[in-house]
């Protein structure tokens, strides 16, 4: 399966996206509830135009040797830096809920490329109990990512999900401020360091903290307990106006490298910019939106028919800039 193919088959079925060449936020712009930015809509696509500003600098005074896109990551062996984004509710894309069949979907697609995927615990009951289904047919590589809800229910879902075969557990901090939650009466909320101590004491799986956005919530995250932070703006629609994710990953990478995982998100979208990424300090990197498309464009094949894109771009960008491995990625393959 061509990925232009998938693109061509989305177009035929997807709501409320463009499917647009390029995932690059400005034809959803402020579409929520939707797949878009909170107003006036500017976040995703000024996530997606810092990556672009970052250009690689190319060297290839170095072996001519394979590249190895292999890493370590929660004690999963995984053949490329790269988590799928959560996406908690389908029906921003489809006017029936396919979110456990979406999930279901991505949770293979990832299994079978040696990958990490994280889904949502959705807006209905069985959304969560269904994915875990999932994630225990495709064992250790599925994430759960747990909206801010009050404390007891996050810890009675991290209980649901404790003797199953999920790979750790996330909760995503900045759902605090998507308002179409706020709408519906589901009851996010901010969370205080030892909220988040007191929700990671239910679980002896890895700890992931999602939404963070400056070097002092990162070392806040730390002190948490967080054996992982994903640097993220939740796609620009939790809060207008904040910095993209590119701009503020090296202060964090430079606050917390080598107390926790870093994972970065928002206007991730080719192989190059997972390049940009890892030379800036990040561990790993997280796409979300173009999986919805890919799903819609060809199921689970459309999904790895997309993996299988970012890793060729990935390794071809790895061998120009001359890194033969994860851990050769420094700053001076970038120009910032």
């Amino acid at each position: 399966m061509e990925y232009q193919e998938v693109l061509e088959n989305a177009r035929k079925t997807i709501l409320n996206c463009k499917v647009c060449p390029e995932c690059n936020g400005l034809a959803c712009g402020n579409t929520l509830p939707g797949p878009g930015s909170k107003a006036p809509g500017n976040g995703a696509h000024d996530n997606w135009k810092a990556w672009k500003a970052i250009k690689l600098n190319m060297d290839t005074f170095a072996p001519d040797t394979p590249v190895n896109t292999e890493c370590e990551m929660f004690g999963r062996k995984c053949s490329l830096p790269l988590l799928t984004g959560p996406i908690g509710a389908m029906t921003q894309y489809s006017k029936d809920d396919v979110t456990i069949a979406f999930n279901d979907g991505v949770i293979q697609a990832a299994y079978e490329a040696g990958i990490i995927d994280c889904f949502g615990d959705g807006l209905t009951p069985n959304t969560l109990a269904g994915s875990r289904d999932s994630a225990n047919r495709y064992p250790g590589c599925a994430i759960p990512v747990l909206n801010p809800l009050p404390n007891e229910e996050i810890r009675q879902k991290i209980e649901m999900l404790e003797d199953s075969a999920t790979l750790a557990l996330a909760i995503v901090v900045d759902s605090a401020g998507l308002s179409h939650w706020k709408v519906k009466g589901f009851g996010p909320g901010s969370k205080t360091v030892e909220d988040l101590k007191y929700l990671k004491s239910f679980t002896k799986k890895p700890f992931i903290i999602k939404g963070i956005m400056t070097a002092k919530a990162a070392e806040k995250a730390v002190e948490a307990g967080a054996d992982a932070i994903i640097v993220s703006n939740h796609g620009g629609r939790a809060l207008p106006e904040t910095p993209a994710t590119a701009e503020v990953l090296p202060e964090i990478v430079q606050a917390v490298k080598g107390q926790t995982t870093i994972i970065v998100d928002g206007g991730i979208r080719h192989g190059s910019d997972m390049v940009k990424a890892l030379s800036l300090g990040a561990d790993a990197v997280l796409i979300c939106r173009p999986f919805a498309v890919s799903w819609f464009g060809g199921g689970a094949e459309g999904v790895k028919t997309y993996i299988e894109k970012l890793r060729s771009e990935f390794i071809d960008a790895m061998y120009m800039v001359g890194a033969r491995k994860l851990e050769d990625l420094n700053p001076d393959m970038v120009r910032v």
